[in-house]
């Protein structure tokens, strides 16, 4: 090839990207996905931009992203600051009063504004909201047991403010949608005793996908994916294989919840959830708008 030829192959290169991703763009115009934003890429400048670019590029192609972001290390950051003493138990952050205003100032102030900021430097105009905002979510308190290691007896653990959706009223997110925002949600929302509530943010854009009837949910993690017995990565799951993945052992610790959200939202309306590195460039893309995809894809 000679150097003058080397740029138009490459320009055709990106042609054939583009022609390989019709079928995708057609299909899905008009469709809403749902991303799950946090974990490494969120601390990472470049990943933050990548992961921008990502969201604002589909909304230009007429699907309609819709974001739900974390925060766990954050709060967590900013509890040590303030002096906060906090604990956990079977992972899961026991949110005093104290904790639980703080949880909502990083999650539904700095987080969720940076947010805002990254998409509206990539082009996109977005709104940041919670599950408090036009009645998105209502919370219930998350009730949970653990055994006792000596007596073997189930004891019920209060998590103080640790909530979980109990009713999704998306008209906040379709009024966005139809002006032409990407809606940001933070994972916070009122209960029906008027406290505030945390939300793992999985759970909450499991609830959000499953609402709106989602073509995708997609959770941005640490890893490459689910993976089996010998490593490998897993591209196709239903709820069936799931289950029997990790009554075998193979899918455990914080895998496992990650894949009971997805299960409860393809049972639930959602189309199809997938598992995938945030820590790939443009994970989201070549996994939706390649025919080779990059993560696990659960079906029902």
């Amino acid at each position: 090839m000679t150097a003058s030829s080397e740029p138009q192959a490459q320009e055709i290169a990106k042609a054939q990207v583009l022609i390989e991703a019709l079928p995708y763009f057609q299909r899905y115009a008009g469709r809403t996905f749902v991303v799950k934003y946090g974990g490494h890429a969120m601390g990472n400048p470049q990943a933050a931009r990548d992961f921008a670019e990502d969201i604002v590029l589909l909304r230009a192609v007429g699907i309609n992203p819709v974001v739900v972001h974390g925060g766990g290390p954050q709060i967590g950051e900013m509890l040590d600051k303030l002096g906060v003493e906090t604990t956990f138990v079977d992972g899961l952050r026991v949110t005093d009063e104290a904790t639980a205003k703080v949880a909502e100032m990083v999650l539904s102030g700095a987080i969720n504004k940076q947010l805002v900021g990254w998409l509206a430097e990539a082009g996109g105009k977005a709104l940041g909201i919670s599950g408090k905002d036009g009645g998105l979510v209502r919370a219930r308190k998350v009730e949970r047991t653990t055994r006792d290691p000596e007596s073997h007896i189930e004891q019920v653990v209060d998590l103080g403010f640790v909530g979980e959706p109990a009713e999704v009223d998306t008209s906040v997110i379709d009024t966005a949608v139809a002006a032409g925002m990407i809606p940001v949600i933070a994972p916070i929302a009122a209960g029906e005793d008027g406290a505030t509530y945390n939300i793992n943010a999985d759970t909450m854009a499991g609830a959000i996908a499953a609402a709106l009837g989602a073509a995708r949910l997609f959770l941005l993690t640490d890893v490459a994916g689910v993976l089996d017995a010998e490593g490998e990565l897993l591209t196709d799951l239903n709820p069936a294989q799931i289950g029997s993945l990790r009554d075998s052992g193979v899918i455990k610790g914080g895998m496992v919840p990650k894949l009971e959200t997805c299960v409860t939202a393809v049972e639930s309306g959602c189309e199809a959830a997938v598992v995938l590195d945030g820590r790939v460039a443009h994970a989201m893309l070549l996994e939706f708008f390649t025919a080779r995809g990059v993560g696990t894809l659960v079906r029902a």
